[in-house]
């Protein structure tokens, strides 16, 4: 059972397209909007969640359920690698990386990995699931009756 994920943010950013370009002119705002696509896929739910950045904190990020964690001087590889390490029990981490140098350190540990790709596959679905979940929400009876001439 996975209790908790260790996430590699700015991995995870270049594989979901839309961050990838925003990063590129306010690495903030991308580093937010990642988090709060984490926040609404994991709300609910009780794993604990390690975002990890590369470089030093910008403004404050607001998130339910993720713990930020920013690398400093350091690369967030090592930081990930680290908290591994420091984990009573790594058999119930998910490690969210595409890093090679990450997952087989991660796989040796005995931790479960996701690569960053399949991650934001993830992230997009229930983003469109809850999408189509409002869109139908809006829809009242009427309107249905009418469509299929009930």
């Amino acid at each position: 059972m996975i209790q908790k994920y260790i996430i590699d943010g700015n991995n995870l950013i270049g594989k979901i397209s839309e961050l990838w370009t925003l990063q590129n002119t306010d690495k903030q705002l991308s580093r937010v909007k990642l988090t709060k696509l984490i926040d609404q896929h994991f709300a609910g739910k009780k794993s604990k969640i390690s975002l990890h950045f590369d470089g030093f904190a910008g403004d404050a990020i607001p998130s339910t359920c993720s713990k930020i964690h920013y690398s400093g001087n350091k690369s967030a590889d090592s930081k990930i690698k680290n908290e591994i390490d420091n984990a009573k029990t790594p058999h119930t981490i998910m490690v969210v990386s595409s890093d090679h140098s990450v997952q087989n350190y991660a796989k040796v540990s005995s931790c479960k990995v996701i690569k960053s790709e399949d991650f934001a596959k993830k992230l997009k679905q229930k983003k469109t699931n809850e999408s189509e979940e409002a869109i139908t929400k809006t829809i009242s009876n009427d309107e249905i009756k009418k469509i299929f001439g009930v």
